[in-house]
């Protein structure tokens, strides 16, 4: 189905563009950001929605705020929770279960948000690849917010993914507890990207994801 174009209010003074996806047999809606570097209508965040959608599991997408601007420098934790909480609003208008998460930075601003005060409505984070760290530069800084994150969190990563060292991130999700959930995929990168000596393809690693995703979903409710 065709997504929807909605205006989102974030403040007196802005707002950002976002695309609901809304199955008639929807059983839930995954709010969404985008990572760093694309917004909303980069190819993979529409391939996670359409494959949703089949999944019978609506999705609202989102810009924030820098590039809905035009803007290549991302926004401030502040301004980025923001747009998240915004959102998550706008999505509760389908009254449906609601779950959050994004690609990368979309994914950390939504746990931060969640972090300090609770997202109305929301059940439960799904981070499709967690940025834990920068390329090259190993650490659990970005994480430290996680302890405070008391719902269910699915945790999408791949073992080539230079920005979540696996020898930090599945000790990580260890300590986090019965909450946190980690689904690995073998030869992907921060994109979700096999190589072709891995011998799979990458929409074969997406209908994985996204069964992954539905499967867990379907759990937490």
């Amino acid at each position: 189905m065709a997504p929807k174009s909605v205006s989102i209010k974030v403040d007196d003074a802005q707002r950002v563009s976002g695309l609901l996806q809304a199955p008639a047999d929807a059983c839930a809606c995954y709010v969404f950001g985008h990572g760093a570097g694309a917004g909303m209508t980069h190819p993979f965040m529409a391939a996670i929605a359409n494959g949703l959608a089949e999944r019978s599991i609506a999705t609202l997408r989102f810009q924030f705020l820098y590039m809905e601007r035009g803007s290549k420098r991302p926004d401030s934790p502040k301004l980025a929770h923001a747009a998240v909480r915004a959102a998550v609003l706008e999505a509760s208008r389908l009254s449906l279960p609601l779950f959050a998460g994004g690609k990368s930075f979309g994914g950390r601003m939504t746990s931060q948000a969640q972090a300090e005060s609770p997202l109305p409505g929301v059940r439960g984070l799904v981070f499709l690849g967690f940025p834990l760290h920068p390329p090259g530069q190993p650490s659990e800084d970005r994480a430290k917010h996680l302890f405070d994150v008391q719902i269910p969190m699915l945790f999408l990563q791949g073992t080539r993914d230079e920005f979540a060292n696996l020898e930090l991130l599945e000790p990580l999700c260890q300590r986090l507890g019965p909450r946190a959930t980690l689904k690995l995929f073998p030869d992907a990168d921060h994109s979700f990207h096999v190589p072709a000596r891995s011998g799979r393809k990458d929409p074969e690693v997406r209908a994985e994801l996204l069964d992954a995703m539905a499967t867990w979903i379907n759990s937490v409710l």
